[in-house]
């Protein structure tokens, strides 16, 4: 598999190249870190690091037991500081080390790029105003609200799938500047909001 390069992701990249990128970087490594993945894409924008580690728990990968409880708490970190308006990411040394099987995670890219390929097809920039602030603060706090849902939801069964996808679609707004994109992950984290209260209704 050939790699695209960060240089031509930061200024064209979609889902389908950022996948792409994840997946060589997969590839190249069977430990896979955070460090490695932010050193790779550079600081073009949040919504990259709000979507790698949704995709990641959404692939296969995201069913070893307790994984799904972590990566929330990563995205939460970053959701947290577009809340505070910071311009950098920044992540402590813990979270830059935390690693994936780069294996596992190869193999199940592949199940997703297809759709990845489509999606880009149909995002767009329109209605930006919709991911700017201060809207975009509120685009945050629904992730983090969304991340919150994650832990009593994986006690069932790839259930937090369901919240994981409505933040990447939320990162895809921010990365494509998709106000209207932005809107229907909102729609999604309704059904979010209703599987969590029926997960937790006795």
């Amino acid at each position: 598999m050939t790699a695209i390069g960060s240089d031509t992701f930061q200024k064209h990249g979609g889902l389908a190249q950022l996948i792409h990128l994840i997946h060589c970087l997969a590839d190249s490594s069977d430990a896979l870190t955070v460090h490695d993945v932010r050193e790779e894409i550079g600081e073009r924008s949040f919504g990259p690091f709000l979507i790698i580690p949704a995709i990641i728990e959404i692939s296969p990968i995201g069913g070893i037991p307790g994984l799904p409880t972590v990566i929330a708490v990563i995205i939460c970190i970053f959701a947290i500081q577009i809340l505070c308006g910071r311009k950098h990411l920044w992540l402590s040394q813990a979270v830059e080390r935390r690693t994936v099987d780069g294996r596992k995670l190869s193999a199940g890219l592949p199940k997703i790029e297809p759709l990845s390929r489509w999606i880009d097809k149909v995002v767009r920039p329109r209605l930006e105003w919709a991911t700017k602030p201060p809207y975009l603060q509120g685009i945050a706090f629904l992730v983090i609200a969304l991340c919150a849902t994650v832990p009593p939801l994986e006690l069932i069964p790839f259930a937090s799938t369901v919240p994981m996808a409505a933040i990447v679609f939320l990162g895809l707004a921010l990365l494509a500047r998709d106000g209207l994109l932005a809107c229907i992950a909102c729609v999604m984290s309704v059904a979010t909001a209703y599987l969590f209260y029926t997960a937790l209704a006795p």
